[in-house]
């Protein structure tokens, strides 16, 4: 067994424990924007082509309590290295602390990265050099009041970083982040769902894999544990051809996105098509505020604005209680989730949520509201 940590978006924590729970992780254990776990490198595999919750999979290769900056050099030199990688490969290095005392975290990164290179030039006479871009090799520290750990990253690329996305919209939606929200919204496969606000497609992309039973991690990305020297070549073709093999063929679904710029929704073409998804979803230009309901119940999903700026606030004041309005008019049957960090928004909707979760998108706070629209109860 191998201990590794998973870190995902905050608030999407036990979603991600079931994720590795389904590849066969065991000793699961959640912590704010993460789970630890342990398994065999079957398991890390399988995490990292499967899960849609994981931004990363670290796997744990040294730990120790520190009191100054050297106790942290000692801990990294004494960690061998090039049992892992080479030293014609290049290398990063991350540190994220909690409570740490240390004053820069800066030096302590450039303090791990020379510990790193002088073992490697102990023990070889070479040293990795360092590639802050596309590095080979991810090395991440977490520090605490009192503890140092040492990570290598297996997934490389963040893992919502699927490989797929070709067109970007102002401020798109993260992968994982939006496959959460489609497990909260308790979205299943067959159920009508729309996306009236779809921007780049994200939420339509999630939802057609979902429904496809394609695994995340198919799409022909690659990941930090295939340039390690301790990398499994069979376990890891297995994995893949099996999850390969359970694919479903592209074909016409209920799941529709809509949005009132004709940009976004070339955008989103051209990443379906990209995907090889077009088949699957249902794309048309239009306003939120005006557009019908595709079905006569189903799934509603979306991320509108948040209105960082004082005059978008004022914009928005004006926009939500039209758009509660034409939830009331147009969704009845529905149940509508929107993702803000707009506090105000079901008190402009006039509409009164009937759960809200706390989620991060990134470092903004937000919440996910959900409302049930059946016609006249949900007034305030």
């Amino acid at each position: 067994m191998e201990h590794f940590f998973a870190t995902c978006p905050r608030g999407l924590e036990p979603l991600l424990a079931e994720d590795l729970a389904a590849a066969n992780a065991h000793d699961i254990r959640n912590v704010p924007g993460g789970v630890h776990f342990a398994g065999d490198w079957a398991c890390c595999y399988a995490a990292n082509l499967h899960s849609r919750i994981a931004t990363r999979i670290l796997w744990r290769v040294a730990e120790g309590p520190y009191a100054r900056e050297d106790d942290i050099y000692r801990l990294a030199y004494d960690t061998p290295w090039s049992r892992w990688f080479g030293a014609a490969q290049t290398l990063r290095v991350d540190v994220t602390a909690i409570k740490s005392p240390l004053k820069s975290l800066e030096f302590i990164t450039l303090r791990i990265k020379d510990a790193v290179c002088d073992r490697f030039r102990a023990d070889s006479g070479q040293r990795p050099s360092v590639d802050t871009r596309t590095p080979d090799v991810r090395v991440q520290a977490f520090i605490t009041a009192e503890r140092c750990t040492l990570y290598i990253d297996t997934s490389g690329a963040p893992l919502y970083q699927r490989g797929l996305r070709q067109k970007t919209v102002e401020a798109p939606l993260k992968e994982n982040l939006a496959a959460g929200i489609l497990r909260l919204s308790g979205w299943q496969p067959g159920t009508p769902l729309l996306d009236p606000m779809c921007g780049s497609g994200t939420f339509l992309v999630e939802a057609a894999q979902m429904a496809l039973g394609i695994a995340p991690g198919s799409g022909g990305r690659s990941f930090g544990f295939q340039r390690l020297k301790n990398f499994r070549l069979e376990t890891w073709k297995n994995l893949l051809d099996t999850a390969q093999d359970a694919e479903k063929p592209a074909k016409p679904m209920q799941i529709y996105g809509s949005d009132i710029s004709p940009v976004s929704v070339r955008a989103a073409l051209a990443n379906l098509d990209r995907a090889g998804l077009l088949p699957a979803v249902s794309l048309s230009s239009g306003d939120i505020r005006e557009i019908a309901a595709p079905a006569a119940s189903g799934v509603l999903v979306a991320n509108p604005p948040y209105g960082e700026r004082l005059s978008e606030q004022e914009e928005l004041a004006a926009f939500y209680p039209e758009l509660g309005s034409a939830l009331k008019r147009n969704f009845a049957g529905w149940t509508c989730h929107l993702l803000t960090a707009d506090l105000r928004l079901p008190k402009l909707m006039r509409l009164t949520p009937s759960k809200k979760t706390p989620l991060f998108n990134g470092a903004i706070e937000c919440r996910l509201f959900e409302f049930r629209m059946v016609a006249g109860s949900n007034r305030k």
